[in-house]
């Protein structure tokens, strides 16, 4: 009896520890897929972009160098070292990308010569404009904001001045990637919340020294040409000369200013001006 017991004690212990290896096989595959799904998890958080550094790592790839030239308070370009070429001109191209503007910069980039090109918003709703001003920026050209439609910003409200300024910012951004650091106001006519409204987008506000394509006499290639390289236009009452170092040229996105260009550049330069480089004109950041 006793001998009896004592199998079947045995028999319930060995049954007993075959069914506890068992479970102990079936659960080490749960335990071993949670920890590679842990480990995968934390391959990913390593894989993943770092936005942030990669944004600050961009910012500083992309901030300018040191610059040379800083805008006055009546739109000229003035060196900021004494040892600076001061005998130099700024070229700013208007109402951009309308029908020549893609043309003017093509001049521009085979001549050497620099400008800003200042964007009128409603300018850009089709892909066609996006695609042109990307092309104009990509051949190394600073863009500028003219706002969206070319109103007189003392005539709107402070909300309507702000959208027409922020808007074309967003738009510039959506196609080359940045935002305008030069802020140019229709007619010249700024109020102190557009300033305002500039300064907090970080853009430098930039009127201009003269320029004549706009006045009817000078819708003309070669009366341009003569007027913007003399610096005098005597049929838009200025008899005198405009022109001198660090003179503010205001041009147009216009067919006559398109034929002119060439001209005017290499005019200038014939009176041993150099055309300045935006990129190296203080900027707001840099103040």
């Amino acid at each position: 009896m006793k001998k009896a017991i004592l199998v079947v004690t045995f028999i319930f212990i060995g049954l007993f520890i075959v069914a506890c290896g068992s479970s102990d096989e079936k659960s080490q595959p749960a335990h071993a897929d949670k920890a590679e799904e842990n480990k995968q998890d934390q391959r990913k958080e390593e894989q993943k972009p770092q936005k942030e550094d990669n944004q600050t790592e961009k910012s500083v790839v992309n901030e300018a160098p040191n610059p040379k030239y800083k805008v006055s308070d009546n739109a000229t370009i003035v060196p900021i070292d004494e040892n600076t070429n001061e005998k130099v001109v700024l070229l700013t191209i208007d109402d951009i990308p309308d029908k020549h503007a893609l043309d003017m910069a093509k001049t521009l980039k085979e001549l050497e010569a620099n400008a800003i090109f200042f964007v009128n918003g409603h300018f850009l709703e089709t892909e066609e404009q996006k695609d042109m001003l990307k092309q104009i920026h990509e051949m190394g050209f600073v863009i500028g904001n003219h706002t969206y439609s070319h109103p007189k910003l003392p005539d709107l409200t402070e909300q309507e001045q702000t959208e027409e300024i922020v808007r074309v910012n967003d738009q510039i951004e959506e196609v080359i990637g940045e935002r305008p650091k030069f802020f140019r106001a229709p007619h010249g006519m700024n109020s102190d919340h557009s300033r305002q409204v500039a300064k907090e987008q970080g853009m430098v506000v930039m009127n201009w020294t003269y320029g004549y394509d706009y006045f009817a006499p000078y819708q003309d290639a070669t009366k341009l040409k003569k007027a913007m390289v003399s610096g005098e236009g005597p049929e838009a009452g200025v008899d005198y000369s405009l022109l001198k170092p660090g003179a503010n040229l205001l041009m147009h996105d216009r067919e006559w200013t398109n034929e002119a260009l060439a001209d005017i550049v290499k005019g200038l330069r014939d009176k041993g001006y150099e055309m300045v480089d935006p990129k190296q004109i203080q900027t707001l950041s840099k103040q």
